[in-house]
C-alpha cells in the first residue's frame, strides 16, 4: 500500500525539499517553498519487469517524413514557429497579463478553425467575455467552441467524447486535476497538467497551444521543467504603454529559436509589423545630437533601431546611469571605453540610454551604435542622418566584425541609407555593396568617432 508524504516545492524553480525553509536554496527567493502531498510509491528492482516492453529499433531504420504545417495567417507567427503549426505538437505561450496574449490566440483560433475543430478552454474568462472580444476582432468561426472549465478531469472527458483538432488552455495556471491536493498554480499542478496534456497531444494527435503567465522576474511561472516538456516556447514581449509587441521563440523542437515576430496592438488585434526597421526609424528628428541607427539581426532578418542618448552634467557625488532597453553592465563598460579609450570624462555627467519603439538590444553588433550616441551627445554634434552603424565594441577599444554584414548594409540601402560603419574585416565585401553605398571600415573606437564626425 502506497503511503502519503508531505514535501515542499518551490513556486519559482521548482526546488524540493523535505522540510519547509524561508530561502529557496536554488533561487534564492523567500517564502516559496509550498507544501503537497506526495505518494510514495515503494519500487523493487530485483524483479523483471512483467508488461510489454518497447520494440528496439535500429536508427538508420528509422523512417521520417516532412510534416505538413498549418498556416495561422500571420506571417509573423509562422516565422517564429518556423513555417507553421506542426500538427500533434505542444505550444507554449508565455508573457505578462494583458500583453495580449488571449488575443493572439484567439485570432489564431479564428484561422486554424478551416483545417479543424478548435476548443477554446477559458479559466479565467466566462463564455460571454470571450464572445465580445471575438466579436471585436472580427472572430465569427462556427468551428470554435467555447468552454469555461477549470477541472482538467472534465477537460479530458470532454476531449475523449468531442475529438477536436486543436485545443487552447487559457491558461495553465488555473485549471486544477483532483489528483493533486494543492492549489491551482502551484509546481505540482502545473507539471501535472502539462504532462497529462502532453499525452493527450502525442496520443490523440491534438496540437495544444497552453498559455502561462510570467512571474515578476520575466520567467514562466512553474518550474523551469515546464519548459522542458512541451515542443515550443514563446515569450511575448512588450511595454504594455507601447503598440508595438515582439514574440520571441525560447525553444522550438521544429525550427529556429533565433527567430521574432513584430506585432502591432490596434483597435481591431494584433497586426502583423512587416517593415519593422522603417517603423522603428519613422519618427525619428534629423540633426539632433545624440542619435544613432544601429543595424541589428534578429534571427535571419536585418533590423534598424535608432539608439538615443542623453549626457549631461552630474548634480551628485557619483553619476547616473540609466539604460531603457539594453543591459545596464554592458552600458557602464562601454563608459569606460570611451573614458578609457578615447579621453571623454563621463564621470562628471549623467548619462541615459533609451532604444525606441520599446526594443531591446541583445545582439553585441549594437555597441558602436551605443558608442557613437554618446559621444554624439557629449560632444553636442549630430550624426550624418544617412548613416547606420554597427560593430562590437571590445574592452581595448577595438572595433570587432559581426555576422552577416552583408544584410544589414542592404537593409540600410533599401530605407535609403547612404553612408555605413562597418567594422574592417579581413574579407572584402561584394562589389554590388561599395557601388550602393559609402562603406567606412574602422578597426578602433577612436577611427570611428572621427569618420561619424
Amino acid at each position: 500500500m502506497s503511503k502519503l508524504r508531505s514535501k515542499y516545492v518551490c513556486s519559482e524553480c521548482g526546488y524540493e525539499s523535505s522540510g519547509w525553509l524561508g530561502k529557496c536554496p536554488s533561487c534564492l527567493s523567500w517564502n516559496t517553498l509550498i507544501e503537497e502531498v506526495a505518494e510514495n510509491r515503494a519500487s523493487s528492482n530485483s524483479q523483471a519487469y512483467a508488461g510489454r516492453l518497447p520494440e528496439i529499433i535500429s536508427l538508420s531504420d528509422v523512417e521520417t517524413s516532412d510534416a505538413v504545417r498549418i498556416k495561422t495567417g500571420s506571417s509573423e507567427f509562422d516565422r517564429v514557429l518556423g513555417g507553421g503549426i506542426v500538427p500533434a505538437s505542444l505550444i507554449l505561450v508565455g508573457g505578462d497579463p494583458g500583453i495580449g496574449k488571449s488575443t493572439l490566440i484567439l485570432q489564431v483560433c479564428s484561422h486554424i478553425a478551416g483545417y479543424g475543430r478548435v476548443f477554446y478552454v477559458s479559466g479565467e474568462e466566462s463564455a460571454a467575455q470571450i464572445k465580445l472580444r471575438a466579436k471585436r476582432l472580427g472572430v465569427e468561426k462556427s468551428n470554435v467552441y467555447l468552454i469555461a472549465e477549470t477541472s482538467f478531469e472534465k477537460i479530458e472527458a470532454i476531449a475523449d467524447k468531442e475529438k477536436p483538432d486543436f485545443l487552447v488552455i487559457d491558461s495553465i495556471q488555473t485549471v486544477y486535476t483532483e489528483r493533486l491536493s494543492s492549489a491551482p498554480g502551484s509546481v505540482g499542478q502545473v507539471r501535472d497538467i502539462t504532462a497529462q496534456l502532453l499525452r493527450i497531444s502525442k496520443s490523440r494527435g491534438i496540437t495544444v497551444f497552453i498559455v502561462g503567465h510570467v512571474t515578476k522576474e520575466g520567467a514562466l511561472a512553474g518550474p523551469r521543467v515546464l519548459e522542458h516538456m512541451v515542443d515550443t516556447v514563446l515569450y511575448f514581449e512588450g511595454d504594455r504603454h507601447q503598440d508595438f509587441r515582439i514574440l520571441r521563440a525560447v525553444k522550438n523542437r521544429f525550427g529556429s529559436t533565433n527567430e521574432i515576430g513584430i506585432f502591432e496592438m490596434t483597435s481591431g488585434g494584433l497586426t502583423d509589423v512587416l517593415n519593422p526597421s522603417g517603423r522603428m526609424i519613422q519618427d525619428k528628428i534629423h540633426d539632433q545630437p545624440g542619435s544613432a541607427i544601429a543595424g541589428i539581426i534578429e534571427g535571419t532578418r536585418p533590423m534598424l533601431v535608432e539608439v538615443q542618448a542623453l549626457v549631461c552634467p552630474t548634480s551628485y557625488g557619483m553619476p547616473r546611469r540609466q539604460a531603457t532597453g539594453m543591459d545596464y553592465n554592458r552600458l557602464a563598460m562601454l563608459l569606460a571605453v570611451l573614458e578609457k579609450k578615447v579621453g571623454m570624462q563621463l564621470s562628471l555627467f549623467d548619462a541615459y540610454i533609451n532604444v525606441a519603439g520599446g526594443f531591446k538590444l541583445i545582439e553585441p553588433a549594437s555597441d558602436l551604435g551605443v558608442v557613437l550616441a554618446i559621444a554624439s551627445s557629449f560632444k553636442n554634434v549630430p550624426l550624418d542622418s544617412s548613416t547606420i552603424v554597427f560593430g562590437e565594441v571590445g574592452l581595448t577599444g577595438e572595433v570587432r566584425s559581426v555576422v552577416q554584414m552583408e544584410k544589414r548594409i542592404m537593409e540600410g540601402h533599401r530605407l535609403g541609407f547612404r553612408r555605413c560603419i562597418v567594422p574592417r574585416q579581413s574579407r572584402d565585401l561584394p562589389s554590388e555593396l561599395r557601388n550602393n553605398m559609402d562603406i567606412v571600415e574602422v578597426s578602433t573606437v577612436e577611427e570611428a568617432l572621427e569618420s561619424a564626425f
